[in-house]
């Protein structure tokens, strides 16, 4: 399938793993890549430029095919090295970078001057035209179904991707909500050039997370996740767990007057206790509404096959049929 998303990035399916956070090793990334995804490696679950760069090379050592890097900008008093991080892209010979978080405008001369193709990821029609205004080559269109971040504004992604079809020139691809086949086929019927999945491949048997991680996916419904942090306007969507449920107990009890310092032992530090080791109710993790949609945990070979196999069934099938049928 060729779109212009597979030829940005020379990939051989239109299908990207979305950066997330100790989810996003070699080992993932490389697995999506081989697939003829794009694999993504998670910079700052890399403590350093030093490691990411070691990672960078881990991942080249498992894969030949094109990978990429995802580089968030937080809004935090003491930034990480983020230079530093884009080096060790540059050096890496990395040639795709997901961009998220802040506007990444300080740092695009630098990373199109290395011929690297930047998509940033974006929750509106309005951040998506900025995106392409500061010279973006792609934008991640992302849903109010999504994992993480959904931004403030609420909308479902059977609006939001028509909309961004209508007013985006660059090419842009559906995430939130994207798991299978219907999600890619629909997806390119309302202007997406492919899909971003983050929470599918997460309960696959390559990614590297602790196996209750994937159990707990598979275990609950699209009703399982919930929304924290909305008093603070930093919304996440995030699987209902013990801690989760301690977060909304005191956003209800404290109102206007949350504060981040009120909540942080439930949401600082909880990725590498839940991603490695395992502990489920240790606090927030982004987990999608999709959780709905995923019944197995395949490899990701196995994943990305049925979805191009089962699109085209769709496409000359089901949807030809039914022209042919009237």
């Amino acid at each position: 399938m060729k779109t212009r998303i597979t030829e940005m990035f020379g990939i051989e399916h239109p299908i990207i793993q979305g950066g997330m956070h100790y989810v996003g090793f070699a080992e993932l990334a490389a697995a999506v890549s081989n697939a003829g995804g794009l694999g993504i490696i998670t910079a700052l679950t890399q403590k350093t430029p030093e490691l990411l760069a070691k990672e960078i090379a881990r991942c080249k050592k498992m894969t030949d095919k094109p990978i990429g890097v995802n580089l968030t900008f937080l809004p935090v008093v003491e930034a990480p090295d983020y230079p530093g991080y884009i080096d060790a892209i540059i050096d890496g010979g990395v040639k795709a970078v997901e961009t998220a978080g802040n506007n990444p405008a300080k740092w695009l001369p630098i990373l199109k001057e290395n011929g690297i193709k930047v998509i940033h990821k974006c929750t509106t029609v309005r951040h998506s035209l900025k995106a392409e205004s500061i010279g973006c080559d792609a934008v991640s269109v992302d849903g109010f179904e999504c994992g993480g971040h959904p931004g403030e504004d609420d909308i479902p992604n059977m609006i939001l991707l028509p909309r961004a079809a209508e007013e985006l020139k660059i090419p842009f691809v559906a995430s939130g909500g994207m798991s299978d086949a219907r999600s890619l086929v629909a997806s390119l019927a309302m202007g997406a050039e492919g899909m971003n999945m983050g929470t599918r491949f997460i309960a696959t048997k390559d990614a590297p997370v602790h196996d209750n991680v994937k159990q707990a996916i598979l275990n609950a419904s699209e009703l399982d996740t919930r929304l924290v942090m909305r008093p603070l306007r930093n919304t996440e969507r995030v699987l209902n767990n013990k801690g989760v449920e301690k977060i909304l107990e005191k956003e209800e009890k404290l109102g206007a007057h949350l504060k981040f310092e009120d909540i942080i032992k439930e949401v600082s530090g909880v990725y590498p206790k839940v991603m490695l080791d395992g502990e489920m109710d240790a606090g927030a993790w982004s987990c999608g509404m999709v959780a709905g949609l995923i019944h197995d945990i395949p490899t990701v070979k196995e994943l990305v096959d049925r979805i191009m196999e089962e699109s085209e069934l769709l496409i000359k099938k089901r949807l030809e049929g039914l022209l042919s049928a009237s």
